[in-house]
Protein backbone atom coordinates (compact mmCIF):
# COMPACT_ATOMS: atom_id res chain seq x y z
CA UNK A 1 0.00 0.00 0.00
CA UNK A 2 1.41 3.39 -0.74
CA UNK A 3 -0.12 6.72 -1.37
CA UNK A 4 1.41 10.61 -2.36
CA UNK A 5 0.46 13.74 -1.48
CA UNK A 6 1.61 16.57 -2.88
CA UNK A 7 2.04 20.21 -1.17
CA UNK A 8 1.39 22.91 -3.22
CA UNK A 9 3.87 25.30 -2.93
CA UNK A 10 4.37 26.54 -6.69
CA UNK A 11 7.93 26.38 -7.74
CA UNK A 12 8.64 24.56 -4.20
CA UNK A 13 5.76 21.68 -4.40
CA UNK A 14 7.35 18.87 -3.52
CA UNK A 15 5.70 15.02 -2.93
CA UNK A 16 4.87 12.79 0.14
CA UNK A 17 4.74 9.06 -0.85
CA UNK A 18 3.96 7.09 2.05
CA UNK A 19 3.77 3.38 1.85
CA UNK A 20 5.23 0.22 3.36
CA UNK A 21 8.81 -0.63 2.25
CA UNK A 22 9.45 2.71 0.21
CA UNK A 23 12.84 2.82 2.57
CA UNK A 24 14.34 0.19 -0.12
CA UNK A 25 13.22 2.60 -2.88
CA UNK A 26 14.90 6.11 -1.65
CA UNK A 27 17.89 5.15 -4.49
CA UNK A 28 15.60 5.36 -7.42
CA UNK A 29 13.43 7.61 -6.49
CA UNK A 30 16.34 10.52 -5.46
CA UNK A 31 17.41 9.44 -9.07
CA UNK A 32 14.05 10.52 -10.44
CA UNK A 33 13.54 13.84 -8.72
CA UNK A 34 17.42 14.81 -9.91
CA UNK A 35 17.44 16.82 -6.95
CA UNK A 36 21.31 16.63 -6.50
CA UNK A 37 24.43 14.37 -7.68
CA UNK A 38 25.83 13.56 -4.23
CA UNK A 39 24.33 12.78 -0.37
CA UNK A 40 25.04 13.72 2.73
CA UNK A 41 23.34 11.28 4.38
CA UNK A 42 22.50 12.81 8.12
CA UNK A 43 21.44 10.81 10.90
CA UNK A 44 21.88 9.89 14.95
CA UNK A 45 23.89 7.14 16.09
CA UNK A 46 21.10 4.77 16.52
CA UNK A 47 18.75 5.39 13.15
CA UNK A 48 22.52 4.89 11.50
CA UNK A 49 23.11 1.38 13.25
CA UNK A 50 19.44 0.55 11.83
CA UNK A 51 18.88 2.02 8.09
CA UNK A 52 22.29 4.06 7.27
CA UNK A 53 23.58 1.08 5.20
CA UNK A 54 20.23 0.10 4.17
CA UNK A 55 19.85 4.02 2.33
CA UNK A 56 23.54 4.15 1.24
CA UNK A 57 23.43 0.95 -0.63
CA UNK A 58 19.71 2.14 -1.80
CA UNK A 59 21.35 5.05 -3.27
CA UNK A 60 24.43 3.45 -4.90
CA UNK A 61 22.42 0.93 -6.88
CA UNK A 62 20.58 4.18 -8.17
CA UNK A 63 24.55 5.13 -9.20
CA UNK A 64 24.19 7.95 -6.46
CA UNK A 65 27.44 8.52 -4.11
CA UNK A 66 26.77 9.52 -0.64
CA UNK A 67 28.36 9.94 2.79
CA UNK A 68 26.85 8.85 6.11
CA UNK A 69 27.66 11.73 8.28
CA UNK A 70 26.64 10.59 11.97
CA UNK A 71 25.80 13.01 15.47
CA UNK A 72 25.18 11.55 18.88
CA UNK A 73 21.27 11.08 19.49
CA UNK A 74 18.93 13.14 21.44
CA UNK A 75 17.41 17.02 22.05
CA UNK A 76 20.81 17.96 23.36
CA UNK A 77 22.24 17.67 19.79
CA UNK A 78 20.15 19.92 18.73
CA UNK A 79 22.00 23.19 19.05
CA UNK A 80 24.40 25.38 16.81
CA UNK A 81 27.64 23.54 17.83
CA UNK A 82 26.39 20.28 15.83
CA UNK A 83 25.63 22.24 13.08
CA UNK A 84 29.25 23.69 12.82
CA UNK A 85 30.48 20.12 13.06
CA UNK A 86 28.18 18.74 10.14
CA UNK A 87 28.86 21.60 7.94
CA UNK A 88 32.99 21.25 8.49
CA UNK A 89 32.25 17.64 8.02
CA UNK A 90 30.43 18.38 4.93
CA UNK A 91 33.17 20.88 3.63
CA UNK A 92 36.31 17.78 4.05
CA UNK A 93 33.83 15.34 2.10
CA UNK A 94 34.29 18.83 -0.99
CA UNK A 95 30.11 18.98 -1.01
CA UNK A 96 28.98 21.74 -2.86
CA UNK A 97 25.75 23.32 -4.13
CA UNK A 98 25.15 20.64 -6.33
CA UNK A 99 25.37 18.45 -4.18
CA UNK A 100 22.02 18.16 -1.36
CA UNK A 101 21.57 16.49 2.14
CA UNK A 102 18.65 13.60 3.35
CA UNK A 103 17.77 13.30 6.86
CA UNK A 104 17.32 10.29 8.09
CA UNK A 105 15.95 9.88 11.14
CA UNK A 106 13.19 11.44 13.73
CA UNK A 107 12.33 15.58 14.25
CA UNK A 108 15.57 16.40 16.23
CA UNK A 109 17.30 14.69 12.72
CA UNK A 110 15.09 16.50 10.36
CA UNK A 111 15.24 19.91 12.25
CA UNK A 112 18.89 20.03 12.32
CA UNK A 113 19.48 18.86 8.50
CA UNK A 114 16.98 21.70 7.48
CA UNK A 115 18.28 24.20 8.67
CA UNK A 116 22.12 22.88 7.85
CA UNK A 117 20.82 22.48 4.38
CA UNK A 118 19.19 26.12 4.75
CA UNK A 119 22.23 27.82 5.49
CA UNK A 120 24.87 25.44 3.92
CA UNK A 121 26.49 27.37 0.61
CA UNK A 122 23.23 29.74 1.44
CA UNK A 123 20.99 27.21 0.43
CA UNK A 124 21.45 23.22 -1.11
CA UNK A 125 18.81 20.51 -1.66
CA UNK A 126 17.41 17.99 1.18
CA UNK A 127 15.00 15.54 1.46
CA UNK A 128 13.20 14.14 4.62
CA UNK A 129 13.27 10.08 5.56
CA UNK A 130 11.57 9.94 8.75
CA UNK A 131 12.01 7.28 11.03
CA UNK A 132 9.81 8.40 13.87
CA UNK A 133 6.02 8.44 13.87
CA UNK A 134 6.40 12.50 15.12
CA UNK A 135 8.34 12.90 12.08
CA UNK A 136 6.22 11.49 9.51
CA UNK A 137 2.99 12.88 10.84
CA UNK A 138 4.17 16.19 11.92
CA UNK A 139 7.95 17.89 11.60
CA UNK A 140 8.96 16.32 8.51
CA UNK A 141 6.82 18.14 6.25
CA UNK A 142 6.54 22.13 6.02
CA UNK A 143 9.43 23.11 6.20
CA UNK A 144 10.20 24.34 9.70
CA UNK A 145 13.84 24.20 10.79
CA UNK A 146 15.47 24.90 13.80
CA UNK A 147 17.99 24.26 17.05
CA UNK A 148 17.35 24.87 20.67
CA UNK A 149 19.60 27.76 22.86
CA UNK A 150 19.35 27.98 26.50
CA UNK A 151 16.11 30.34 26.62
CA UNK A 152 14.16 28.07 24.91
CA UNK A 153 13.23 25.52 22.19
CA UNK A 154 13.73 26.33 18.58
CA UNK A 155 14.16 29.59 18.70
CA UNK A 156 16.75 29.54 15.72
CA UNK A 157 15.81 28.92 12.46
CA UNK A 158 14.21 29.09 8.93
CA UNK A 159 11.39 27.91 6.61
CA UNK A 160 12.96 26.20 4.05
CA UNK A 161 11.01 23.02 2.29
CA UNK A 162 12.63 19.95 1.18
CA UNK A 163 12.27 18.33 -2.11
CA UNK A 164 10.91 15.11 -1.33
CA UNK A 165 9.19 13.62 1.86
CA UNK A 166 9.62 9.27 1.86
CA UNK A 167 7.80 8.02 4.42
CA UNK A 168 8.19 3.91 5.31
CA UNK A 169 5.65 2.93 7.63
CA UNK A 170 7.73 -0.50 8.43
CA UNK A 171 10.18 1.86 10.44
CA UNK A 172 7.78 1.89 13.08
CA UNK A 173 8.03 -1.93 13.93
CA UNK A 174 11.67 -0.57 15.56
CA UNK A 175 10.47 2.61 17.17
CA UNK A 176 10.58 2.66 20.86
CA UNK A 177 6.84 2.65 22.37
CA UNK A 178 7.69 5.41 24.05
CA UNK A 179 8.62 7.59 21.15
CA UNK A 180 5.13 5.85 19.31
CA UNK A 181 2.90 7.09 21.84
CA UNK A 182 5.09 10.32 21.92
CA UNK A 183 4.20 10.53 18.01
CA UNK A 184 0.42 9.78 18.69
CA UNK A 185 0.28 13.06 20.98
CA UNK A 186 1.11 14.90 17.21
CA UNK A 187 -1.33 12.78 15.27
CA UNK A 188 -4.54 13.73 18.16
CA UNK A 189 -3.40 17.41 18.02
CA UNK A 190 -4.99 17.29 14.22
CA UNK A 191 -8.07 15.79 15.44
CA UNK A 192 -8.64 18.69 18.19
CA UNK A 193 -7.85 21.35 15.90
CA UNK A 194 -8.90 20.32 12.28
CA UNK A 195 -11.21 16.65 11.90
CA UNK A 196 -13.34 15.53 14.37
CA UNK A 197 -14.25 13.00 12.15
CA UNK A 198 -10.43 11.83 12.35
CA UNK A 199 -10.97 12.20 16.14
CA UNK A 200 -13.29 9.41 15.95
CA UNK A 201 -11.48 7.48 13.87
CA UNK A 202 -8.50 7.19 16.23
CA UNK A 203 -10.81 6.70 19.27
CA UNK A 204 -12.44 3.67 17.57
CA UNK A 205 -9.32 2.19 15.61
CA UNK A 206 -6.82 2.41 18.80
CA UNK A 207 -6.07 -0.92 19.17
CA UNK A 208 -5.80 -1.35 15.70
CA UNK A 209 -3.10 1.16 15.34
CA UNK A 210 -1.24 0.21 18.83
CA UNK A 211 -0.93 -3.57 16.55
CA UNK A 212 0.70 -1.39 13.85
CA UNK A 213 -1.40 -2.53 11.19
CA UNK A 214 0.05 -1.82 8.66
CA UNK A 215 -3.48 -0.46 6.34
CA UNK A 216 -4.25 2.03 9.26
CA UNK A 217 -0.97 3.11 9.51
CA UNK A 218 -0.87 4.24 6.30
CA UNK A 219 -3.90 6.00 6.41
CA UNK A 220 -3.31 7.71 9.63
CA UNK A 221 0.05 8.90 8.46
CA UNK A 222 -1.53 9.87 5.29
CA UNK A 223 -4.32 12.10 6.97
CA UNK A 224 -1.91 14.05 8.92
CA UNK A 225 -0.52 14.72 5.99
CA UNK A 226 -3.15 16.05 3.63
CA UNK A 227 -4.04 18.10 6.82
CA UNK A 228 -0.73 19.54 7.46
CA UNK A 229 0.45 19.97 3.57
CA UNK A 230 -3.20 22.26 3.49
CA UNK A 231 -2.39 24.65 6.15
CA UNK A 232 1.34 24.89 5.11
CA UNK A 233 -0.07 25.64 1.41
CA UNK A 234 -2.45 28.60 2.81
CA UNK A 235 0.15 29.77 5.58
CA UNK A 236 3.40 28.62 4.90
CA UNK A 237 5.45 31.04 6.76
CA UNK A 238 3.09 30.48 9.89
CA UNK A 239 1.46 34.04 9.60
CA UNK A 240 -2.31 33.33 10.84
CA UNK A 241 -3.97 29.55 10.21
CA UNK A 242 -0.58 27.35 10.52
CA UNK A 243 -0.52 28.21 14.70
CA UNK A 244 -3.42 25.91 14.59
CA UNK A 245 -0.99 23.28 14.20
CA UNK A 246 0.82 24.89 17.58
CA UNK A 247 -1.93 23.22 19.40
CA UNK A 248 -0.32 22.12 23.54
CA UNK A 249 2.97 23.52 21.79
CA UNK A 250 2.42 26.98 24.28
CA UNK A 251 2.47 25.03 27.20
CA UNK A 252 4.23 21.98 26.10
CA UNK A 253 7.38 24.19 25.16
CA UNK A 254 8.01 24.81 28.46
CA UNK A 255 6.87 22.17 30.20
CA UNK A 256 9.74 20.12 27.69
CA UNK A 257 12.09 22.75 28.46
CA UNK A 258 11.93 22.80 32.16
CA UNK A 259 12.44 19.07 32.32
CA UNK A 260 15.65 19.88 31.24
CA UNK A 261 14.44 18.14 27.47
CA UNK A 262 14.52 15.00 29.27
CA UNK A 263 10.88 14.46 28.74
CA UNK A 264 10.36 13.70 25.28
CA UNK A 265 8.44 16.17 22.82
CA UNK A 266 5.37 14.12 22.36
CA UNK A 267 4.98 13.53 25.98
CA UNK A 268 5.51 17.21 26.60
CA UNK A 269 2.81 18.13 23.91
CA UNK A 270 0.23 15.21 25.19
CA UNK A 271 0.51 17.63 28.58
CA UNK A 272 0.29 20.77 27.09
CA UNK A 273 -2.99 19.46 25.05
CA UNK A 274 -4.24 18.66 28.28
CA UNK A 275 -3.42 22.28 30.01
CA UNK A 276 -4.88 24.59 27.57
CA UNK A 277 -8.12 22.05 27.57
CA UNK A 278 -8.52 23.02 30.95
CA UNK A 279 -7.50 26.26 30.15
CA UNK A 280 -9.94 26.70 27.63
CA UNK A 281 -12.86 25.45 30.22
CA UNK A 282 -11.67 28.28 32.62
CA UNK A 283 -11.88 30.56 30.10
CA UNK A 284 -15.46 30.47 28.90
CA UNK A 285 -14.12 28.96 25.29
CA UNK A 286 -14.98 25.04 25.90
CA UNK A 287 -17.19 23.30 27.60
CA UNK A 288 -15.51 20.75 30.59
CA UNK A 289 -17.34 18.00 28.15
CA UNK A 290 -15.08 18.90 25.45
CA UNK A 291 -11.49 19.03 27.85
CA UNK A 292 -12.67 15.47 28.97
CA UNK A 293 -12.89 14.25 25.38
CA UNK A 294 -9.49 15.50 25.05
CA UNK A 295 -8.37 13.55 28.12
CA UNK A 296 -10.21 10.18 27.39
CA UNK A 297 -8.10 9.95 24.46
CA UNK A 298 -4.65 10.91 25.48
CA UNK A 299 -5.23 8.26 28.29
CA UNK A 300 -6.43 5.69 25.49
CA UNK A 301 -2.94 5.93 23.71
CA UNK A 302 -1.31 6.01 27.14
CA UNK A 303 -0.05 9.07 27.12
CA UNK A 304 1.03 11.41 30.27
CA UNK A 305 -1.58 14.48 30.74
CA UNK A 306 -0.18 16.53 34.08
CA UNK A 307 2.79 18.78 34.56
CA UNK A 308 4.95 17.27 36.88
CA UNK A 309 4.43 18.51 40.44
CA UNK A 310 8.16 19.06 40.60
CA UNK A 311 8.62 21.87 37.90
CA UNK A 312 8.91 24.87 39.17
CA UNK A 313 5.53 27.40 38.27
CA UNK A 314 8.03 30.61 37.47
CA UNK A 315 10.29 28.97 35.22
CA UNK A 316 7.08 27.27 33.28
CA UNK A 317 6.50 31.13 33.35
CA UNK A 318 9.79 32.46 31.57
CA UNK A 319 9.78 29.64 29.10
CA UNK A 320 6.17 30.31 28.30
CA UNK A 321 7.31 34.12 27.39
CA UNK A 322 10.44 32.94 25.84
CA UNK A 323 8.31 30.51 23.42
CA UNK A 324 8.55 32.01 19.92
CA UNK A 325 4.70 32.40 19.73
CA UNK A 326 5.35 34.78 22.34
CA UNK A 327 4.59 38.32 20.83
CA UNK A 328 5.43 41.64 22.00
CA UNK A 329 5.24 40.16 25.47
CA UNK A 330 1.54 38.32 24.38
CA UNK A 331 1.35 34.93 25.17
CA UNK A 332 -1.05 33.59 22.29
CA UNK A 333 -2.73 30.37 23.20
CA UNK A 334 -4.61 27.98 21.08
CA UNK A 335 -7.43 26.85 22.72
CA UNK A 336 -9.76 24.35 21.64
CA UNK A 337 -13.88 25.89 21.15
CA UNK A 338 -14.97 21.75 19.98
CA UNK A 339 -13.45 18.50 18.79
CA UNK A 340 -12.40 19.64 15.46
CA UNK A 341 -11.98 23.74 15.69
CA UNK A 342 -9.24 25.63 17.70
CA UNK A 343 -9.03 28.97 17.90
CA UNK A 344 -5.69 31.44 18.44
CA UNK A 345 -6.14 34.00 20.75
CA UNK A 346 -3.74 35.95 23.53
CA UNK A 347 -7.16 37.13 25.52
CA UNK A 348 -6.16 34.88 28.64
CA UNK A 349 -6.54 35.65 32.26
CA UNK A 350 -2.92 35.66 33.97
CA UNK A 351 -4.77 34.23 37.16
CA UNK A 352 -6.63 31.04 35.05
CA UNK A 353 -2.50 30.27 33.26
CA UNK A 354 -1.55 30.46 37.02
CA UNK A 355 -3.64 28.07 38.36
CA UNK A 356 -2.95 25.48 34.69
CA UNK A 357 0.21 25.56 35.76
CA UNK A 358 0.29 25.13 39.39
CA UNK A 359 -2.68 22.63 39.35
CA UNK A 360 -0.34 19.54 39.03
Amino acid sequence: MEETIQVGLGERSYPITVGTGVMERVGPMLRAGRFAKRYGIISDDRVAALYGAQVQESLRQAGIDSELIVFPHGEASKHLATIGTLASTLAEHGFDRGDGLLALGGGVTGDITGFLASIYMRGIPFVQVPTSLLAQVDSSVGGKTGVDIPQGKNLLGTFYQPRAVIIDTQVLHTLPQEEFRGGMAEVIKYGVSMDADFFHWLDRHHSAILALEPEVIVSMIRRCCEMKASVVEQDEREGGLRRILNFGHTIGHAVEAASGYRLIHGYAVAIGMRAVADLAVRAGYASQSVADRIEALLAKYQLPTGIPSEFDRTTLWNYLHTDKKTIGGRVFFVLPEEIGRVCVTDRVDKDDIDAILGSA
